[in-house]
């Protein structure tokens, strides 16, 4: 087993000295021979706290400790700010051991993977390679907040520009819709993408002049795939906060008659981020929208505030499901339990169903074995701005009967 080429300063934490014994000789197997050990987990963060938030590249930290278990220990390096990567280990069952790491991603941690014990060598090589010292020039700047000022400026100078990526049928590969996803085309910065300025817009009171703008150019670019001789439906998204007013099913209205579009042309994805604030309101602007015939898609199913209830009380025609139940669901039981259920009770609700996320020939595969309908992600098409739309369909015309002899293959 050959070494790493580089050296990193490791950390390990069990209350097992044999297992910090074996660890510590895999490491230097492995060519990592700065490596501090404890089996006390408070006194590896006193260290941690001692040396600096970047002292140290890696913490190896097994979950089932005395005093302060995994999680606890978690915790602290949260509350230390530490900026190296943290990898479990554990003999623990794999629900277990999931919901530590998916604890550990929700806290912003940079979890960098899990490891079964006993620790096998190739798994730790692999960790080894695949880690970034903290001082390396690949760390990333903090994401940069705009100001309110700011984002109005872009909305009024016309900063804001559409991207679009398209969804296709799992059944036959035909794209029949493309969401439109916004982006800031910042005079100085270069993209800037929404998680930076939607929030802003929704605190700020601008998320109804951003939409409107997006509709207004996602409408138009779909008319001009019209007249080019493509057929799709444009999904834009729409904040709770859009939903807050009761004319705005005549704004949506007013638009699509301004490109000349039919209202079935149109999806209005939602995502209910936030609690609504006047649940009378939206189930009023969400139906009307309906009786108008626009098609309206709950986002993001499966986390957040998306439920049942939403299901059960709001005139859906798509159930989206999470990005987070769909890639890898096919070398994970629990991903493609929820997976399956979720395609179930959107065909049983008369609901077309949307996989986004779809990353791998796995993802694929194990969605057209399940049933759903329509694929998203990188594995069809990354965003791409609406004129590069024509050139990718006749690209991926070729490439699905690829992708439909890889999948056979994979059978």
């Amino acid at each position: 087993m050959s070494a790493i080429d580089r050296s990193l300063r490791v950390i390990a934490i069990d209350d097992d000295p044999f297992e910090l014994k074996l660890i510590t000789h895999q490491l230097s197997r492995l060519g990592q021979h700065d490596v501090m050990v404890f089996t006390d987990p408070v006194e590896a963060l006193d260290c941690i706290d001692e040396a600096g938030v970047s002292a140290f590249d890696l913490v190896f930290c097994d979950l089932q400790m005395p005093g302060i278990d995994g999680i606890a220990f978690q915790r602290r390096l949260v509350r230390s700010h530490f900026e190296g990567e943290l990898v479990l280990f554990s003999g623990e069952d794999d629900r277990t051991v999931q919901a530590a790491a998916n604890l550990a991603r929700r806290q912003q941690l940079r979890l960098l993977g899990i490891l079964k014990k006993p620790i096998n060598l190739e798994a730790l090589r692999k960790i080894l390679v695949a880690a970034t010292p903290v001082s390396s020039d690949e760390t990333k700047p903090a994401r940069k907040m705009y100001s309110p000022e700011e984002l109005r400026r872009a909305i009024d100078n016309d900063e804001l520009i559409n991207f679009y990526q398209p969804k296709v049928l799992l059944a036959d590969g035909k794209p029949i819709e493309a969401e439109c996803l916004v982006r800031w085309q910042h005079p100085t910065d270069g993209m800037v993408y929404p998680d930076q300025f939607i929030p802003v817009a929704e605190q700020h009171g601008l998320i109804d002049d951003l939409t409107h703008l997006v509709l207004t150019k996602a409408l138009d670019q779909s008319a001009q795939w019209r007249k080019a001789g493509l057929s799709l439906r444009v999904a834009v998204n729409i904040s709770m906060d859009n939903l807050s007013t009761l004319d705005f099913p005549e704004k949506v209205m007013a638009a699509l008659e301004t490109a000349a579009m039919p209202a079935e042309s149109l999806i209005l994805e939602i995502t209910e981020s936030r609690l609504m604030q006047d649940p009378i309101a939206v189930l009023d602007i969400l139906t009307r929208l309906r009786l108008r015939r626009v098609r309206l898609s709950i986002d993001d199913f499966g986390i957040g505030h998306s439920s049942l209830a939403q299901l059960r009380d709001l005139p859906f025609d798509e159930l989206k499901i999470d990005r987070s139940f769909v890639h890898g669901a096919s070398g994970n039981p629990q991903k493609r339990a929820i997976l399956q259920a979720s395609i179930d009770m959107g065909r049983q609700l008369g609901m077309q169903t949307i996989a986004e996320g779809v990353e791998t020939i796995e993802d694929w595969k194990v969605l057209k074995d399940l049933g759903c309908e329509l694929a998203q992600g990188y594995f069809c098409a990354r965003p791409m701005p609406g004129e590069k739309m024509p050139r990718w369909i006749s690209d991926w015309r070729q490439r699905y009967q690829e992708i439909e002899r890889e999948s056979v293959l994979l059978s």
